[in-house]
């Protein structure tokens, strides 16, 4: 019989994912004076004299002489490289995780774009941990300047098996996964819209309580006739993308939920809609001949706390591990339970939110979500095809 010495298996190396986006649909407060977006397909302008009209002749009237523009700072890059990311973009990139990480080889950081061939609009980077730490890249200067200067935000992530293979989607639905704010809806056919937003928007801002500024602008619904869910059925829509991640999540076998900090009859209606596993929300009371609204609420209020402890319920019931969840939200009631999950993505968030979400994501469409999982765009089509597509009519 022969022996094989084994060796101790070496420590494996831990990897991060850096995702970048390109805002294509976002334009620099300050631009260059002399940039413009470009890409290398794009026709020369014309010549024009056009910008020397309107009082561009000479003055001895020193207030009638146009102001400089603006300093620019930092300078658009993606303005004189390529409105989409770069090469330069990309080396400048890894310029900066050098920086930031002094450890980390120069030919350590593997790139791949997952959409937009030659001219990307969204990539991922792969590079050795070496110690980093995820919340240091959140919020470095560094990285915050490197965002500003190529027009782009993101996503970091700690690779693993799962970052890819996630079970479990939750998602908020107000601003999330429709574009209004439902309370509001129902404030603005009674005339007490301005009243209300008010408070909604302190509430999403994390500046006042959640349950008792709901209760606060539940009051003002009183005497609302209750026929009011049928009004506003036809007044929502869903956020763009919306439908395409559904179908691409159910495709894949996830588990989808809605925990909305709203009412039943419309987060019902949409979750059924949506095809949703799960839906979660508060409860407003109906008078008892049934034709208005009483202002009063009846039951548990869905506050942040009680979002968190409920992805912690649908996670041990469905048996995923936290590490596969992903929640999305926009509110600041909706932080909790992204930190409990494996992923928790700020989608068009409010300022604070974004700040304190563990990634933010402000691109047109949420379908771009599958793209933190490593899905390519070529990846989503073929997840997309032939799936008739979800919608609220």
């Amino acid at each position: 019989m022969v022996y094989i010495p084994v060796h101790p298996a070496a420590t494996p190396r831990s990897y991060l994912i850096a995702t970048l986006f390109y805002k294509s649909n976002t334009s620099h407060f300050f631009p260059h004076p002399d940039a413009s977006p470009h890409s290398p397909t794009d026709a020369l302008a014309p010549a024009s004299l056009a910008s020397l009209k309107d009082g561009a002749a000479p003055t001895d009237k020193l207030e009638a002489y146009p102001l400089e523009p603006p300093t620019p700072g930092p300078n658009p890059l993606d303005h004189l490289y390529g409105s989409y990311i770069s090469q330069s973009c990309l080396t400048d990139f890894v310029v900066m995780l050098q920086s930031i990480i002094p450890s980390l080889p120069t030919d350590a950081t593997s790139l791949h774009p997952l959409e937009g061939g030659t001219t990307p609009r969204v990539v991922e980077a792969r590079f050795p941990s070496a110690n980093a730490e995820l919340e240091t890249l959140r919020r470095h200067e560094q990285v915050s300047r490197f965002e500003r200067e190529w027009n782009l935000e993101i996503v970091w992530q700690a690779d693993s098996v799962h970052r890819r293979y996630k079970r479990l989607a939750v998602f908020d639905m107000d601003s999330t996964l429709i574009q209004q704010e439902v309370i509001d809806l129902i404030a603005s056919l009674i005339g007490v819209e301005d009243q209300v937003s008010k408070i909604t928007a302190a509430a999403m801002n994390g500046e006042l309580d959640f349950e008792a500024s709901l209760r606060a602008r539940c009051k003002l619904l009183k005497g609302v006739p209750s026929s009011v869910w049928d009004t506003l059925k036809g007044r929502i829509s869903l956020n763009e993308g919306v439908p395409e991640l559904i179908q691409a999540l159910k495709r894949l076998g996830f588990k989808t939920a809605v925990l909305s900090g709203g009412f039943t009859p419309l987060t019902g209606w949409v979750a059924q809609r949506l095809g949703l596993d799960y839906a979660f929300a508060n409860h407003l009371v109906v008078s008892e001949n049934g034709k208005e609204l009483t202002g009063e609420l009846t039951g548990e209020i869905v506050h942040a706390e009680k979002k968190r402890q409920h992805v912690l319920e649908i996670a041990e019931k469905e048996g995923i591990s936290l590490e596969q969840v992903v929640c999305i939200g926009d509110g600041a009631n909706d932080l909790p339970m992204m930190s409990v999950a494996g992923l928790g993505v700020a989608f068009h968030a409010k300022p604070k939110v974004q700040m304190q979400a563990p990634a933010r994501l402000n691109s047109k469409s949420m379908q771009d979500v599958l793209y933190l999982f490593g899905i390519s765009r070529e990846e989503q089509e073929e997840l997309l095809s032939g799936v008739p597509k979800l919608s609220l009519s």
